[in-house]
């Protein structure tokens, strides 16, 4: 009896759309290498040479790592084009690990927002309205310019915000303003725009943290001074 190659096999269980369907992590270590070389020969299929292959390294990747070209051109089924490509993603994890990962603020006090957002917004001669867009922990997913006017009056369009909010699949968000006028305190106009933007959240069950206000010498959070609608 012939052996089925991958394409005859049932949907679920090709690698491909395996890894689409289910995930990268599904994934054995033989089915993300059969990816990599894209199939096998006449006598086995993509993942069986794999797995020969990772057999030969007791299935340590770390060994699978140090193999050469030559090393790799010996199971049959693997020429030199597949055996770069094998040596090329292992590079690539190697280099991974290289790479510092710098730490993602969790930004869970007015404070800690203040410090981290001040340099954006110092010495600015103009208005900017920003959101950042947090996760359930509190940690920053993205943040975006929304607006930008003059001395005393920034546009926005809560459309716009609540796009980028899904967008990031955001749990919840912080407002952030600047006066460039010096004064901390919220105006009306402020109140009824935080007012218009939480209950437009509210709608898609996107909580808004906080309101902050910039200056150049400190900040006014609509939390603190429990003003959030």
């Amino acid at each position: 009896m012939s052996k089925l190659v991958i394409r005859e096999w049932a949907e679920a269980d090709r690698p491909r759309e395996k890894l689409m369907l289910q995930g990268r992590r599904a994934l054995t270590n033989a089915e993300l290498l059969a990816i990599l070389i894209g199939s096998g020969s006449r006598d086995e299929s993509a993942v069986e040479l794999c797995k020969r292959v990772l057999s030969s390294t007791n299935n340590n990747l770390d060994t699978l790592s140090k193999l050469e070209i030559t090393d790799l051109c010996e199971f049959k089924g693997i020429g030199e084009a597949k055996a770069i490509g094998i040596i090329a993603a292992m590079e690539l994890g190697r280099r991974r690990k290289e790479v510092y990962v710098e730490p993602v603020p969790i930004l869970n006090s007015s404070k800690k927002v203040f410090d981290y957002f001040r340099e954006q917004l110092q010495d600015l001669s103009h208005e900017e309205f920003w959101v950042i867009y947090l996760n359930t922990a509190c940690k920053v997913l993205d943040k975006q310019l929304i607006g930008r006017g003059g001395n005393e009056f920034t546009p926005v369009d809560v459309r716009i915000i609540l796009r980028y909010a899904l967008m990031n699949k955001a749990h919840s968000m912080i407002l952030i303003h600047n006066h460039p006028s010096g004064t901390k305190n919220a105006s009306h106009a402020d109140k009824i725009l935080t007012k218009k933007i939480v209950d437009a959240a509210q709608i898609m069950d996107i909580r808004v943290n906080d309101h902050i206000i910039f200056t150049d010498r400190g900040y006014f959070s609509f939390r603190d001074e429990g003003i959030l609608p």
